[in-house]
């Protein structure tokens, strides 16, 4: 608040004071006026010396005198009263009688209150846009913006398929010359994690023009309308500045494909925004500068209006880093950070699959246990140390209440996957077993290094199950079908998930064979029991051959559950030794 609305507040605050203090001498005034009984009030009458009375229909009535000073009676409330009075030549006034000194006061008090609140309002002390409108957006531009290109490692594709929209923000006229129309909008998609809201960072401040960030779920309301008119609002706040880039992450929370056979209700309030969204972006020209950038993690879900040409109309795919990308993204996360004797292209191999997310999630909790241990630097040990905590939890560190029978059952649990992933995948190399239990809830775990693969072809899948059946089928070959326990919950849960994939989306079943299930529901329902079975026919074969091989390898399983009751961990120079 500058120093001129300082001044301007003093006045009504002044002037609040004295009316109150004005008020507060009324009433106490008001206790020491005159109060006679009727009788006296009709003394009064005999003796000709009222000069009005004040009529109401309160339990007293005001009198005043010809003297000029006035006391209060009781009401008899007689309809005669009136009359009685302007016979004796009294005047009879209807009201309270108040004088300007008692409406003064609160008057001023209640004017005071106002000119603060609004003097409050506009001086930003009170952000009454949030009380006056429901649909307010609270959107402002980005500020101290230090994002550009530099800061998004890896993703080159996806960076090369930006770069000429921030040539288009910085030099529209020179796209203007060969009659070319830039996309209005861009949809970034892929698996979480993956950079899609840094690389629209990046384009802004590549650009140099302002950055609105929102998401999806900001425009959904309860109200009717509302989206859409935030959506409105966020137009026209981005149109003020000329260029600039607007992101809506989370996009699907609005824009997902909308139900034709819907009988109203429900997503109304959706389709209203989304409609809004569709109106906007049809509506600003290409010289504008305005570019509309979207994220979702699913671009199936979207409906088809939103990703025509002329909205959302180029796609651009936001991959999980290959490992010359992983090397990139952990060079760049530990640029700043005090690092010794790091081996970091072995950690880009080691970390398969992981997300630009998750790699920063690693540097960070490795800094973390650095910092903890007072070390002058990161070293390999507290790599390895985030590594098992990113993917498995923190250990526990009192595990005195784990009986020594769970102890045993939990080693050839994990003993049995890891020789199925030597035997089966053995180019998935498998760098740590342990059977000690995490915070995640696992009582043990077995962590492999996949390979970068685009595709995974039949026979991998199939190998794949038998490395998640390992734990199972290890439990029954040692303490026999009726004791297996409940440790292979989560192995289940993954079996299932690829088997049902390669039967009913991949193609590799017989039941459906090349067709897809989720287009067929589309036009018609397809009977499940026969899907069920070939499922069920497959995880079953796959377990008889997992167990046939590990009774094969009893030996082994033996030797290296006895090492791992041993040392509680062992890695894969261990394993190669045995």
């Amino acid at each position: 608040m500058n120093k001129h609305k300082k001044k301007f507040i003093i006045i009504p605050i002044i002037t609040a004071l004295i009316s109150i203090i004005a008020i507060l001498a009324g009433n106490l005034n008001s206790d020491f006026n005159k109060y006679k009984n009727y009788s006296d009030f009709n003394k009064d009458i005999e003796a000709e010396i009222i000069d009005t009375v004040y009529l109401t229909n309160a339990s007293k009535i005001k009198v005043l005198l010809k003297d000029g000073t006035s006391y209060k009676t009781d009401n008899p409330r007689s309809d005669s009263l009136k009359e009685d009075l302007l016979i004796e030549d009294i005047k009879v006034v209807e009201g309270a009688g108040n004088d300007l000194m008692d409406i003064l006061p609160p008057a001023t008090l209640a004017l005071s209150m106002v000119a603060l609140l609004v003097l409050f309002m506009k001086s930003g002390s009170i952000p009454y846009k949030k009380y006056t409108s429901v649909d307010a957006l609270d959107v402002n531009e980005a500020e101290n913006f230090k994002y550009n290109f530099s800061s998004v490692a890896g993703n080159e594709e996806a960076k090369e398929s930006v770069k000429d929209i921030v040539d288009f923000l910085k030099k529209p006229e020179k796209y203007a010359a060969y009659g070319a129309r830039m996309p209005k909008g861009i949809i970034l998609y892929g698996e979480p994690g993956t950079g899609k809201t840094l690389l629209a960072k990046a384009v802004a401040g590549e650009a140099g023009v302002p950055f609105y960030a929102m998401s999806g779920s900001d425009f959904v309301q309860v109200y009717v309308g509302v989206g859409a008119s935030r959506i409105r609002s966020l137009f026209k706040k981005a149109k003020a500045n000329g260029k600039a880039v607007i992101f809506i992450d989370e996009i699907d929370a609005i824009g997902k494909k909308r139900d034709s056979n819907k009988a109203g209700g429900g997503s109304d309030e959706r389709d209203q925004t989304l409609n809004a969204l569709l109106t906007e972006m049809s509506g600003f020209n290409d010289s504008d500068g305005i570019v509309v950038i979207a994220a979702t993690n699913r671009l199936d879900m979207l409906d088809s209006a939103l990703l025509r040409p002329g909205r959302f109309d180029r796609h651009i795919e936001v991959t999980l880093p290959d490992v010359a990308a992983r090397e990139k993204i952990l060079n760049l996360h530990l640029k700043n950070k005090p690092t010794k004797d790091l081996d970091v292209k072995q950690w880009a191999q080691k970390t398969s699959y992981f997300s630009g997310a998750k790699l920063e999630s690693l540097v960070n909790e490795a800094a973390i246990l650095a910092c903890k241990d007072e070390s002058k630097y990161i070293l390999e040990e507290h790599m390895d140390k985030a590594f098992s905590i990113v993917v498995a939890g923190h250990e526990k560190i009192d595990r005195s209440s784990i009986k020594e029978k769970d102890r045993e059952i939990t080693a050839y649990h994990e003993v049995g996957h890891t020789i199925v992933n030597m035997c089966m995948l053995p180019e998935d190399k498998v760098s740590k077993v342990t059977i000690i239990p995490s915070t995640k809830g696992a009582g043990g775990y077995t962590l492999s290094i996949p390979e970068d693969n685009m595709y995974h072809n039949e026979d991998y899948l199939k190998r794949r199950i038998m490395v998640l059946f390992g734990g199972r089928a290890a439990e029954e070959i040692i303490y026999g079908k009726d004791y297996v326990t409940t440790g292979a919950y989560n192995d289940i849960q993954q079996a299932t998930r690829i088997v049902a994939k390669m039967v009913t989306e991949y193609g590799m079943g017989k039941t459906l064979g090349l067709l897809s299930l989720n287009e067929i529901n589309n036009s018609f329902n397809a009977s499940s029991n026969e899907l069920l079975d070939e499922c069920k026919s497959l995880t079953e074969k796959l377990y008889e051959e997992t167990k046939t091989l590990l009774i094969k390898e009893r030996n082994k399983l033996e030797s290296i559950t006895r090492a791992l009751l041993e040392k509680e961990t062992l890695y894969y120079e261990d394993l190669i030794s045995m």
